[in-house]
């Protein structure tokens, strides 16, 4: 008799896991029925083992396609990465990034530090970091976005792009104020950290300080609405002035250019 209760609750908990499973599948309800009707324990038991498998393979096949959509120029990881001279924020430390929450929170990160101080190489690690987690994320240096942004509004296509990039969960901006912008690139951009205010996370890489946004957008009034919307939900994260790649250069041994 106790043998049979055990029988009975193992059933039971195994047609709650199957079924469980099969809704995650999208069965329909009635399919899902009849096997809960019909299956016999070990029949459960390798069904529930057939649905967890295809569940994996559809979890590593979707954020496969969420990495190759967000366009990463190169794929990163922070194996390896030297954090040694990067300061966080008093209310922003490495574990706290690392654990992701500014994007549920849907925050700034705004990566400052000279060329080669490992501002990009973050960017990316955390953007496909993002993607493992099921977060829909995009890569795009500012240039690009800027670009595309531009040809979107000359053929017309403008509103179908912001639509775009208002169904991310994080959109990663490199090399912000590299290269100076026209007036109405900089009102486009604008636009895209406005609409991402409060309602995406932003990871954003630059090598100029705030104070000198103005220079890059053309515009100082139009710099400072745009540093006030990444400033309120923002963290700065300082990479110093360390450049890692040339410290890494197959060259740095080599005899200097004359």
């Amino acid at each position: 008799m106790a043998s049979e209760d055990s029988d009975f609750r193992s059933k039971k908990a195994l047609k709650t896991e199957v079924g469980e499973k099969c809704r995650k599948i999208m069965l329909s309800s009635g399919t899902i029925q009849m096997i809960l009707d019909s299956a016999t324990l070990g029949q459960l038991d390798y069904f529930s083992s057939v649905i967890s498998h295809e569940l994996v393979l559809r979890e590593h096949t979707r954020r496969a396609r969420y990495i190759k959509k967000a366009t990463f120029p190169v794929l990163k990881t922070f194996e390896g990465y030297d954090f040694n001279g990067i300061v966080f924020p008093k209310l922003l430390d490495k574990e706290e990034m690392l654990s992701l929450k500014f994007i549920s929170q849907k925050k700034v990160l705004v990566w400052y530090g000279g060329c080669g101080s490992g501002k990009t190489h973050a960017c990316t690690a955390l953007g496909i970091m993002a993607c493992k987690q099921d977060y829909k994320v995009k890569f795009t240096t500012v240039g690009q976005l800027v670009s595309r942004l531009s040809e979107a509004k000359f053929d017309g296509t403008l509103e179908k792009m912001f639509t775009e990039l208002s169904h991310l969960d994080l959109l990663c901006l490199d090399e912000l104020c590299y290269i100076p912008i026209d007036r109405e690139s900089a009102q486009l951009l604008f636009r895209v950290i406005s609409e991402s205010y409060e309602r995406k996370a932003l990871i954003i890489t630059t090598n100029l300080p705030f104070n000198e946004w103005g220079k890059f957008f053309t515009d100082e009034q139009l710099a400072a609405a745009i540093i006030d919307r990444i400033v309120h939900y923002g963290h700065l994260i300082n990479t110093g002035d360390r450049d890692w790649r040339l410290e890494h250069s197959l060259m740095k041994d080599q005899p200097a250019m004359r």
